[in-house]
């Protein structure tokens, strides 16, 4: 693994850092996760978690997708990543805005497009969190536990 939190980056094989994201990850498609991969993790990285928001939202960022306690050894979440499939990784998900574990795709209002951030962090520990918690209960525990984070922003807006 590299030395320093600078080498970790995040990707994805459908979505371009500040392009649009496809609407097959949409509610305007099928509504599935996109694939997404991330490498150069720090040592002492003992798990990872993943944050997907819409900071644009009316009122308040959105929160479209939380999962955290992703093995250290996981480098990928595959195109559609069901809940069971995470957890049989050994991983958890959040409850997201619209109130559901699991991934909620972009759904903006009609307009200006949205910005969506795809954010991973690399942690020293495994977050002792039941499944189901809200973004603020995994970022309230695992900020002192962060070794780098990296992130990706996609755009989405409807017509």
């Amino acid at each position: 693994m590299p030395e320093t939190a600078n080498d970790f980056i995040i990707y994805s094989k459908v979505i371009v850092n500040g392009g649009k994201i496809p609407a097959k990850y949409t509610c305007d498609g099928e509504d599935i996760s996109p694939q997404l991969s991330w490498s150069g993790a720090p040592a002492g990285t003992v798990s990872y978690a993943l944050i997907v928001d819409d900071p644009d939202a009316p009122g308040k960022e959105f929160t479209h997708w939380v999962v955290y306690n992703l093995p250290a050894d996981m480098v990928e979440l595959e195109e559609g990543m069901a809940a069971f499939e995470i957890i049989k990784k050994g991983g958890s998900q959040g409850k997201n805005d619209l109130g559901m574990q699991g991934y909620g795709g972009p759904c903006p209002p009609k307009g200006k497009p949205h910005r969506y951030r795809f954010r991973i962090y690399a942690l020293d520990t495994k977050l002792d969190l039941p499944s189901g918690v809200t973004k603020n209960n995994v970022m309230s525990l695992m900020k002192r536990h962060i070794l780098a984070e990296a992130g990706i922003v996609g755009l989405y807006k409807r017509v």
